[in-house]
């Protein structure tokens, strides 16, 4: 028996299995940064939301009902998102804020074989409140 027709067999094992091992750990590695980057978006859109529910108008608290100013609304998030680093979508309805976070996750481990990056979104809302109303306690 020849060892002469097997020759090269464990380097083609050996390169496929680097090739797997890789791709595993661009997974596990890639995965985790991106799951932090989705509650970072997350994080970020709800501050957000919150920053825009506080812009209330100064009379609708002496009166105990906070009525929210869109305008004013709009600029704090808008501010709150700029010092973030990243932009976002806010939409005001009636008196509740949802501010919407996107913004591309590099791919460190899985860039190398060509997936550059996710997309991560994040979403928040809030509305201004003067304490517990009855029914939500």
């Amino acid at each position: 028996m020849s060892a002469t027709g097997e020759r090269g067999q464990v380097t083609a094992f050996l390169a496929v299995f680097v090739i797997a091992l890789l791709a595993v750990a661009g997974l596990v590695i890639d995965g985790g940064y991106t799951l932090a980057a989705k509650r970072r978006a997350m994080n970020e859109a709800e501050g957000a939301a919150r920053a825009a529910a506080q812009a209330v108008t100064p009379g609708s608290l002496r009166q105990g009902k906070p009525v929210l100013d869109p305008a004013r609304a709009t600029l704090s998030a808008q501010n709150y998102l700029t010092k973030t680093g990243h932009t976002g979508t806010i939409a005001i309805d009636g008196q509740r804020v949802s501010v919407t976070v996107a913004f591309a996750q590099p791919m460190l481990v899985l860039g190398l074989g060509g997936l550059g990056h996710v997309t991560v979104t994040g979403q928040g809302q809030a509305r201004p409140v003067r304490g517990l109303t009855e029914e939500e306690r």
